[in-house]
């Protein structure tokens, strides 16, 4: 899978992007993720890349043209899934990451300052996602998140399937409590069955702790 983050700041993604998981995976070559920088792509002599929204406001808008110019050269002639990350669009869920996790290309456009010129987010059929309905500073936080949850599920990136399809949203269940040495801290003890030995009856207490702490902590999943 290939996904290219376009941004006013590749630095801060792709210190990110070098980092624990994802950065062993790109070394690696199990997945492709990509910082391309949109202000190389303003034909602005002083690069400028936003103006001032017309009908007012505070805030400046970020210009169609190097937008358009730099989703058209890091495509080229290949398909990919365009997606635009702001709080207008449809809120991520495991279920659109899982779907996300199929594509073999993914374009990410972070937006900043008031957004994007709403003409270019037409002409290029950008899909819009949101991480949550509230609104934070740029795309670029959206996007990495976006960029993680999708990378994480691709062959070779984690140790096995194992990895994430037990953990919590990935089949509709929360995790179970988690716990590591020592087996007893400020007097609470492990509990018993963990340390058993006993598989069958581990998976039984496994399965029964997800369904009560999913009822516990977001009962909405269950109905």
């Amino acid at each position: 899978m290939k996904i290219d983050i376009l941004t006013l700041f590749p630095e801060m993604c792709g210190n990110y992007l070098s980092e624990s998981i994802i950065g062993r995976a790109r070394k690696s070559g199990a997945i492709e993720i990509n910082c391309e920088n949109i202000r190389d792509y303003t034909e602005d002599k002083h690069r400028r890349v936003d103006d001032k929204a017309y009908g007012g406001g505070t805030g400046m808008v970020m210009n169609a043209q190097p937008v358009y110019d730099c989703v058209k050269n890091v495509q080229g002639n290949e398909s990919a899934r365009l997606i635009y990350m702001s709080p207008q669009g449809k809120v991520l869920n495991q279920e659109l990451v899982n779907e996300l996790a199929q594509e073999p290309r993914l374009i990410i456009l972070c937006g900043h300052y008031e957004g994007v010129d709403a003409r270019v987010l037409d002409e290029l059929e950008f899909e819009e996602i949101s991480i949550g309905d509230y609104v934070v500073t740029g795309g670029e936080l959206p996007a990495l998140i976006l960029a993680d949850a999708v990378a994480r599920l691709q062959k070779g990136v984690l140790p096995s399937e194992d990895a994430f399809t037990e953990e919590s949203h990935y089949n509709r269940l929360l995790e179970e409590p988690k716990y590591t040495r020592p087996e007893i801290w400020r007097e609470r003890a492990v509990p018993e069955v963990l340390i058993s030995g006993h598989h069958a009856n581990i998976e039984k207490w496994r399965s029964e702790q997800r369904e009560r702490v999913t009822r516990k902590k977001r009962p909405d999943m269950l109905t």
